[in-house]
């Protein structure tokens, strides 16, 4: 991982993001957890209050040579609604909001051109909230790699899948063989 560079990003549930970025060519490791809140180490029983300030987030370490962060941002803002305000679908609450937390210039830049070339996909707004990364605390183990070990569970398979079937439509030449 030496040439790797971190995103951080949430798009609603972590378990989402998680199993559709981790499918990417590229990606080299990626975490659940928390951030954007002034909580020090929630639980995650504690963000679902929403009272922490934190989204759900993942953090991902890519190699650039493969992916660019330009191409991680425009399939996280293409995988799920940016434009519903601190909800995805039945998770509701800002712990579910759009968020893309920069750690450099470079990547503020590039969030705010993929932001105005993906918006004519979309009839309303998009209200992905943009600040600068501080802090990530990592979520629980049984929040890691959830998809891929609970594939048969509901959640998985009526909000997941179709997320992953849509993955494989739009970006197939960035997937994982």
């Amino acid at each position: 991982m030496e040439n790797s560079t971190i995103a951080t990003f949430g798009g609603g549930c972590f378990w989402c993001i998680e199993a559709v970025i981790q499918r990417l060519k590229g990606v080299e490791s990626i975490q659940s957890g928390f951030s954007g809140g002034f909580i020090k180490n929630p639980p995650y029983r504690e963000v679902c209050t929403g009272r922490t300030g934190h989204a759900e987030v993942i953090q991902v370490a890519f190699n650039p040579d493969i992916i660019s962060y330009h191409d991680l941002i425009s399939i996280f803002m293409t995988s799920h609604d940016p434009t519903t305000l601190n909800r995805q679908g039945g998770d509701k609450g800002t712990q579910y909001r759009s968020i893309v937390l920069y750690h450099d210039e470079k990547q503020k830049e590039t969030a705010e051109k993929v932001f105005q070339e993906v918006q004519p996909a979309y009839p309303e707004p998009i209200v992905t909230e943009l600040k600068p990364f501080e802090v990530f605390y990592q979520a629980e183990d049984d929040h890691q790699n959830y998809y891929n070990e609970n594939r048969d569970a509901r959640y998985c398979q009526v909000v997941i899948d179709p997320k992953i079937q849509k993955l494989n439509k739009m970006y197939a030449d960035k997937l994982i063989g």
